[in-house]
């Protein structure tokens, strides 16, 4: 919602904060995200080992998407 500015203006920090606390309560959806935001440096300062820690945890729980980013 904050990432992309769906009924509320767009805030990329916002949306990184978001996503940590859905991350560390296990959706995969916001931990693949999170990675995304991590590596790019998106509303959070850009962190590739803490962006690679995040897409494993949801690639490990099945994402589909986070196991092709890490080739798996």
């Amino acid at each position: 919602m904050f990432k992309t500015g769906d009924g509320v203006p767009q805030d990329a920090v916002e949306a990184a904060q978001w996503y940590r606390r859905s991350a560390k309560q296990g959706d995969t959806d916001a931990q693949y995200y999170l990675a995304i935001m991590l590596r790019n440096g998106e509303g959070v300062e850009q962190n590739h080992r803490e962006a690679t820690k995040w897409n494993m945890r949801a690639a490990e729980q099945g994402h589909e998407l986070a196991k092709f980013n890490l080739n798996l």
